[in-house]
């Protein structure tokens, strides 16, 4: 009989997750396993265009890819059926591989410009996969800029996704630095306040900082969400959505040469701790 290798690396993750499920209640640490129920898969968006930080997602934080990161991480949590990168470059897709990644097909190039959204990329992938007879339950989107995610990270964030009822989707936020109470829109010689709301009388941008009501924003650690929600509604997010709030270095995002240098930063002197790899560095072939 011939072996089909098409769903091979599905069943190599069942069974991992498995192993670390019997590890994990050796140790006292079990999250909840989903195996036999949900399906979700780690997707990880690396295109190979960036023009702020060129090859941002294959540049080296010590030692490793940036994607690395987000790839093992994505592993080591246990939760995910397949971890998969989206790339436009055969040289990305290799060091994805050699970190333990899948790389089913390439990108298209018309969806992998520097204002493509991302449900296009995401579309076509789950589309593809719902074609090859292999789309999963759910999602999780890890970008490469987020590297010091871990994957207790993600763990705390599919188990916040499954005990909540009713959503769409999860997205992670933090409190804002910069509060939009105090944010303007410039109209020819005058402006106006993005927010037009008032305490006590008093509007918002003339308010102490610690006065103004608690807003958050989106960072790029995370994202889950069910794959009807993009199949069926062409949304990554849908109406629904819960908001799961990282900590400490978690939302921290890579995306400009003053971020790569916090990030060293906080490497260098261990204000931040980086997922653990394991795996060689990768080196081109010769």
């Amino acid at each position: 009989m011939q072996y089909n290798t098409r769903h091979h690396h599905v069943w190599v993750a069942r069974i991992t997750k498995i192993v670390q499920y019997v590890c994990q209640r050796a140790t006292g640490t079990v999250y909840h396993m989903t195996s036999g129920e949900l399906s979700i898969y780690g997707l990880i968006p690396a295109r190979c265009g960036s023009k702020r930080v060129p090859d941002k997602n294959i540049r080296r934080l010590n030692h490793h890819p940036l994607m690395a990161y987000a790839i093992r991480s994505a592993i080591d949590s246990g939760i995910f059926d397949s971890v998969i990168v989206s790339t436009d470059s055969e040289a990305y897709a290799d060091i994805a591989r050699h970190y333990g990644a899948e790389v089913p097909f390439l990108r298209p190039t018309e969806l992998a410009g520097d204002k493509s959204p991302d449900i296009q990329w995401i579309e076509h992938l789950l589309s593809s996969l719902k074609d090859d007879g292999r789309a999963p339950d759910c999602f999780s989107i890890l970008r490469p800029t987020s590297p010091f995610r871990q994957a207790d990270t993600i763990q705390r964030a599919w188990s916040q996704f499954q005990a909540t009822e009713g959503i769409d989707s999860l997205r992670a936020v933090e409190p804002c630095g910069q509060h939009p109470g105090k944010m303007w829109s410039i109209n020819g010689p005058l402006m106006s306040p993005i927010l037009p709301y008032a305490l006590d009388g008093t509007p918002w941008h003339s308010n102490q900082y610690a006065a103004l009501p608690e807003i958050y924003v989106q960072n790029a650690s995370l994202e889950i969400a069910w794959s009807r929600v993009v199949l069926d509604g062409g949304s990554i997010a849908g109406n629904v959505i819960a908001p799961f709030l990282t900590h400490g270095s978690e939302g921290v995002d890579v995306n400009a040469e003053a971020d790569w240098w916090y990030a060293e930063y906080l490497v260098e002197n261990e204000k931040a701790e980086l997922p653990n790899i394991s795996i060689l560095p990768y080196t081109e072939s010769p």
